[in-house]
């Protein structure tokens, strides 16, 4: 079966929620907790950690659930404090007690990888799933990940389609690309090399440049397909992949 990415490592994770949690506030601070967010947030952007850790702690001891997800993030890749596991979660289970995805999210990815607790399939698929609920595309696609492989819920194609398509559906790269694979194998979803092709190549088009190795097994996969294409039906790929937009029902483009 083609590269299927499991869940990502916690640390690399983490990088991709902190700067998704920079653009939670409005673009303008209306309070002084905002203001201050936004001081620690130009603090991280210019490397100045310690200023960055004393305005999320300050913000984060007053309930702030973005600034408690952002000083996990300090304390799980050690930004400008020791890295330390323990604290990491702390935080981050007071971000996800007030319903924070990513926190809840980031504490699926260190159960499952088993950073600083032991590792435990079943409460990663459980975090994974108070988040993927909520409509947050990389919880959806690592639950997926979980029913594809059987890893803490039962084996389920049908369930791992659900929630890969429902991430992918929102632009998410990797859940695109796992997508792509069910459709290649007839995995809980019928066998389709042009839907296969579609969702690899819009997979491709949504990793960075900068991810070589991500880009290129991607590219692999695609091309993979392709070859078992008419040129018809890759013609109709492509063009179902540049009039792809986001949104629920997206295959029925034709």
């Amino acid at each position: 079966m083609a590269t299927m990415y499991r869940a990502l490592r916690t640390a690399a994770a983490g990088a991709l929620f902190l700067l998704a949690a920079f653009v939670v506030l409005p673009a303008t601070a209306q309070t002084p907790d905002e203001a201050l967010f936004y001081e620690a947030l130009a603090a991280v952007n210019r490397g100045d950690y310690a200023t960055a850790w004393r305005g999320f702690h300050r913000l984060a001891n007053r309930g702030h659930p973005t600034s408690q997800l952002n000083l996990g993030l300090m304390y799980l890749n050690g930004n400008g404090v020791p890295q330390n596991y323990v604290e990491a979660m702390k935080w981050w289970r007071r971000a996800a007690k007030q319903g924070n995805a990513m926190a809840q999210t980031g504490i699926g990815s260190m159960f499952y990888n088993g950073d600083g607790v032991p590792q435990d399939y079943v409460e990663a698929a459980q975090w994974y799933r108070l988040a993927a609920e909520q409509g947050f595309a990389a919880a959806q696609d690592r639950l997926g990940v979980m029913y594809s492989n059987g890893k803490g819920v039962p084996q389920d194609y049908v369930e791992a389609a659900k929630w890969f398509r429902l991430g992918a559906e929102q632009g998410n790269a990797t859940a695109q690309n796992n997508l792509g694979v069910l459709y290649e194998h007839g995995a809980g979803v019928p066998q389709d090399y042009v839907l296969a092709h579609m969702w690899y190549n819009l997979a491709v088009a949504g990793t960075p440049a900068g991810e070589t190795d991500e880009r290129n097994q991607l590219e692999r996969n695609r091309d993979d397909v392709a070859r078992l294409l008419s040129r018809n039906a890759l013609a109709r790929a492509q063009r179902m992949a540049r009039e792809w937009r986001p949104g629920v029902g997206s295959e029925g483009v034709e």
